[in-house]
């Protein structure tokens, strides 16, 4: 809860002067109501916050597929290529997250890949398998975020059950953890 004196914000936990008083950092907290009220300090409810990656700040959807950039006449925006300039979507920064993820996964054993190619060392059969999982896991991952029909649906497959357990796809535990 947002606290206002006279229209003007109050902090929770700072001293304030009204009048000739001044007022410690924790009053607002140990106050009544009434206390309050009788000083004219009104609550006022906290301003919405929004999931940044689904939302704008004012509350409104973000775009979920890529937009083409047109200029005030309708007219593609081009790039110094003469390439459309596009817009990336939500679903498709998802997307590149999950890349991102994975491949800071993989990166992680590399070295195995490596050292096969180099020294024709046999990659062990764990790290073979978690790094398919990986790979298997950003593609459903990818998918799940694809087969969303609206932001409401982004939302839902980014969120957890009841009892905790995520909606989307898990990455497979590190084999070395």
């Amino acid at each position: 809860m947002a606290f206002k004196l006279d229209g003007n914000p109050l902090a929770v936990d700072v001293p304030f002067t009204y009048g000739d008083i001044n007022y410690p950092a924790n009053w607002l907290r140990l106050s009544t109501a009434d206390e309050k009220t009788a000083l004219g300090i009104t609550e006022v409810a906290d301003s919405p916050t929004y999931d940044s990656r689904f939302y704008n700040g004012d509350g409104s959807a973000k775009t979920l597929t890529d937009t083409n950039q047109v200029d005030e006449n309708g007219d593609p925006v081009l790039d110094e290529n003469g390439d459309q300039v596009v817009t990336l979507g939500v679903k498709s920064v998802l997307k590149a997250q999950e890349k991102t993820t994975a491949g800071s996964l993989l990166a992680r054993y590399d070295w195995y890949v490596v050292r096969k190619a180099e020294k024709s060392t046999a990659i062990p059969t764990a790290i073979s398998t978690y790094r398919d999982g990986v790979r298997t896991a950003c593609n459903t991952r990818e998918t799940e975020i694809d087969a969303c029909a609206d932001t409401a649906a982004l939302v839902t497959l980014y969120s957890s059950k009841d009892d905790g357990t995520p909606n989307m796809t898990q990455y497979p535990d590190d084999p070395n953890s």
